[in-house]
């Protein structure tokens, strides 16, 4: 059964080094005249709650919530234990699923349309390109077992600099295949020409 509205919370992840771009934050580059992470919040349309992780993310839709893993750069692990963290400070009972999303896909509207047709039973699902490639940075997942995975992570001292593969290890996951380029993400500046996505490349 596809989650409806306020079946689910979103973690947008938007804190990384972005070392291959030169240091410039991937959220504010350009695609279709959005911003990335305007595409980002775009496509978690529906959540109940949303929370961006990372720096300063400038100006947010009303109720969209912003916060930042202790230390900085503490890996993914640790941004979506914050980013959960967020999520549980807000008012009512948290919704069954959690779309984990990195800010960085400028067409992963249509994976995350594909992923709400065919969720169903188990632990949640993940994006996979048609050529095999797994995108665990868009995928909905169980609210408790994300929940249970950052507990064990953190009980293990493995939370701070722990990989997203890490977290998910032990989860029962559907893939479900995408529509080819919905997950085609940016990290070279020949990514974003070759997507189509404007920024200006610093000197």
């Amino acid at each position: 059964m596809a989650p409806d509205t306020y079946e689910f919370d979103a973690v947008i992840l938007a804190g990384g080094r972005s070392s291959r771009l030169g240091g410039v934050p991937k959220q504010s580059l350009i695609y279709d005249g959005a911003t990335l992470l305007q595409r980002s919040l775009a496509a978690a349309g529906g959540a109940r709650g949303v929370v961006v992780v990372g720096p300063d993310p400038g100006p947010l839709p009303e109720g969209v919530l912003t916060c930042r893993e202790e230390p900085p750069f503490a890996g993914p692990a640790s941004a979506i234990a914050a980013g959960l963290a967020a999520l549980d400070g807000t008012a009512g009972p948290r919704p069954p699923f959690t779309l984990l999303l990195a800010c960085d896909m400028p067409r992963v509207g249509q994976a995350i349309d594909a992923l709400r047709r065919s969720l169903g039973p188990g632990d949640g699902a993940m994006a996979v390109s048609p050529d095999g490639h797994r995108q665990p940075l868009v995928g909905f997942y169980s609210t408790p077992a994300l929940h249970r995975s950052v507990q064990d992570l953190d009980s293990r001292g493995a939370l701070m600099n722990g990989s997203v593969s890490a977290l998910l290890a032990r989860l029962d996951v559907q893939l479900v295949t995408v529509p080819a380029g919905s997950t085609d993400d940016v990290d070279t500046w020949d990514d974003a020409a070759a997507l189509g996505v404007a920024g200006r490349e610093p000197r």
